[in-house]
């Protein structure tokens, strides 16, 4: 763990509080209100040096710290991407400070375009894996035999199975699908979207993969959920832009609210 990491750490305790933080929730374009939810301490990205300043509209750069449904949470309202520097390990050391808290689990959340029919705008899907086809890593460069991470469940299985319970007892519709990471900022080609399907992958998005591998290179558990906002490309005729995803996340955003908050009244 880096020195920047631990010195962060305790400018957030200085601040929010010097209770362990339980799990860190990474929230996708159009979900940052759910940090306002949280009954805590929110501290700018701007106060926290080292830490990426998110630099796309829909995200709430700020890092709040408190009580939600009765767990201790770190809320990462916005995540920083790939495609606005590239820097595949630019959420590395936020993931860091988030440990260095005490957190063991780590719940992230994106907006994603759906290559299933019956996985429409509005769905929202827990991811069950994930396939890398930008073929960046955040662990490049790292020097210590610690970056041979095993990715075997990579999405734990309890965490996943809570999160599906969840669903369940809220009543809320939750597919299960795997997550094609594309580096973006341009939104896929039909015909790269018809060849990540070939691969198995049921929605596409520009983010959670880096930080997933993050986790499980530090130690935590991790889930994700994507937001379907769109049809990939070539699937409808939906004109993509990110304003459109801005506008439809909201859909979904209500969905995925109740099974969090279902998952962390109910987590052990």
């Amino acid at each position: 763990m880096s020195k920047n990491a631990k010195a962060l750490a305790n400018q957030i305790r200085a601040t929010a509080g010097a209770a362990p933080v339980r799990v860190g929730l990474i929230l996708g374009s159009g979900l940052g209100h759910i940090a306002d939810a949280v009954d805590g301490v929110a501290i700018p990205y701007g106060y926290l040096p080292g830490f990426p300043h998110a630099g796309v509209s829909g995200h709430n750069p700020n890092l709040v710290v408190g009580d939600f449904e009765g767990v201790r949470v770190a809320v990462f309202g916005g995540r920083s991407h790939y495609y606005e520097h590239g820097k595949a390990d630019a959420m590395r050391l936020p993931l860091e400070v988030l440990r260095e808290l005490g957190a063991d689990t780590m719940i992230a959340t994106n907006a994603a375009g759906s290559m299933q029919a019956d996985m429409p705008t509005g769905s929202i899907m827990c991811l069950s894996d994930h396939i890398n086809f930008s073929g960046l890593n955040p662990l490049i460069g790292e020097p210590t035999d610690a970056r041979f991470v095993p990715m075997k469940d990579a999405y734990d299985p309890d965490l996943r199975k809570a999160l599906r319970a969840a669903a369940t007892a809220t009543d809320t519709e939750m597919a299960d699908g795997v997550y094609a990471w594309y580096s973006g900022p341009s939104f896929e080609t039909p015909a790269e979207i018809k060849a990540i399907a070939m691969l198995g992958a049921d929605a596409v998005g520009m983010s959670t993969v880096p930080e997933v591998i993050l986790a499980r290179f530090l130690g935590l558990k991790a889930a994700a959920i994507s937001t379907i906002t769109n049809m990939a490309a070539g699937m409808s005729d939906e004109n993509i832009s990110h304003e459109h995803t801005k506008a439809m996340a909201p859909i979904g955003a209500a969905k995925l609210e109740k099974v969090l908050r279902h998952t962390l009244a109910h987590f052990s």
